[in-house]
């Protein structure tokens, strides 16, 4: 009898009603992340010719994921060496971490001689920000507010709000030349209260891959200096931009030299493959070893509710590479065969629009831009053309994923773009 009337009581409720009662009613449909939503409709598409622009994750000339053969070789040596698996400490594996500071900062730096970097190891780049916009949120004694170049990583922008800073913005992108708006991100920066923490993409900026000369470099240092500003580097694609791991790291030993405190954000996703292993490092230039062994134990306070202590193995793996001399000149040969591949799509594409096709509009932008990525200058219509009549897909603004592109899709490429410009798709 309880039975037949509990069943008329479930079936009664119709399902609007069951959802009303539900503790999480009223949660909202969150937005689809643009990213995803090129990469589903990819995925859909049964074209042959189909290219996906979208995703920023390096491919090989056959257009397939590539594990490089440095890192294939540091697995094998750390599988003899029969590692246990236990916990990392808080801020992870020290040889990793000091080998990832020498890495960004260079043998000569000053503050790396004198033991005055505080560094640990973050889930890749995504949480080197989030524990750098943490620690600034808690211990930062001035203004919690941190500018942001536009445009920007889409991720920087929750990522630091949610840290609890408050998000401004710089000029930085000049739709009209498709270059770098240098007075404007110099006259952005002037006008910025004293003591606010700057966000700089340390090379290959995402998502314009419009990076500043050294001379500019130098001008934002001097900018900084004079305002009292806190630069905060992102970088994500040290030796992957240029194929020099000391190029791509110049701003941000520029500014150490130049007597700037700095943190620094890196990731080793791009330069070493290593996407699903998220190995990363966050480091605060600091005073003395005193000064650093106190950032030391309020990082540790950070890190320890965030997710206790980081992956292993991706560490040891950077680890191995950064620490064998052997196998770090076979990773800064493969990190430059990398970039030069990326450097030759540029090229190629930028020869068949001016030269073979003579494609309306100027296209220099595409190869001085570095890096992934690429603001191809392509407005919404045109990209929406291309997706939906010559199957490539890439954001509604223009940005592509250079490493999509290779030999046997390039000029395919190129030719759908001129027909997208002369409206004939």
């Amino acid at each position: 009898m309880l039975q037949a009337v509990a069943r008329r009581t479930v079936t009664g409720v119709n399902a609007s009603a069951l959802r009303s009662l539900s503790t999480w009613a009223s949660v909202a449909q969150g937005p689809p992340d643009p990213i995803l939503g090129i990469s589903e409709a990819f995925k859909a598409d049964k074209d042959p010719r189909k290219i996906n622009l979208g995703v920023g994750a390096y491919r090989d000339e056959h257009g397939k994921p590539y594990v490089l053969q440095s890192v294939k070789k540091a697995e094998e040596a750390i599988a003899a060496q029969n590692v246990d698996k236990e916990y990392l400490g808080i801020t992870g594996l020290p040889e990793f971490t000091a080998r990832a500071a020498l890495l960004a900062y260079g043998a000569e730096s000053d503050p790396l001689t004198r033991g005055a970097i505080s560094v640990t190891q973050s889930i890749s780049g995504t949480g080197a920000l989030r524990i750098g916009g943490a620690f600034f949120a808690r211990h930062y004694p001035h203004a919690k507010a941190i500018y942001l170049p536009t445009p920007t990583w889409g991720n920087h922008i929750p990522l630091f709000r949610d840290s609890g800073l408050e998000v401004r913005s710089y000029r930085y992108f000049n739709k009209e030349t498709i270059g770098l708006d240098f007075e404007g991100l110099k006259a952005d920066l002037l006008a910025a209260p004293e003591h606010a923490i700057v966000l700089l993409h340390a090379c290959a900026h995402n998502p314009t891959g419009i990076d500043p000369t050294p001379e500019q470099w130098a001008t934002i240092s001097d900018i900084v200096k004079e305002r009292k500003l806190f630069p905060f580097f992102d970088m994500a694609y040290q030796g992957f931009a240029s194929g020099n791991i000391a190029r791509d790291a110049f701003a941000v030993r520029h500014f150490v030299a130049q007597g700037h405190q700095v943190a620094v954000a890196q990731s080793f996703a791009k330069n070493m493959g290593l996407y699903g292993e998220r190995t990363g490092a966050f480091s605060l230039t600091v005073a003395d070893p005193e000064e650093k062994a106190r950032v030391d134990s309020q990082l540790k306070i950070v890190i320890r509710p965030m997710y206790s202590n980081p992956p292993a193995h991706g560490a040891r793996i950077a680890s191995q590479i950064l620490g064998d001399p052997a196998l770090y000149a076979q990773w800064e040969t493969e990190v430059k065969g990398m970039a030069d591949r990326i450097i030759s799509m540029r090229e190629k594409i930028y020869s068949i629009l001016t030269h073979d096709l003579k494609t309306p509009g100027t296209w220099d932008h595409i190869k001085n831009q570095i890096g992934m990525f690429s603001y191809t200058g392509l407005k919404p219509d045109q990209t929406k053309a291309l997706a939906e009549k010559a199957h490539i897909y890439m954001t509604s603004e223009g940005r592509i994923s250079m490493a999509g592109l290779n030999g046997g899709n390039v000029e395919y490429f190129a030719e759908s773009v001129d027909s997208a410009v002369r409206g004939k798709l």
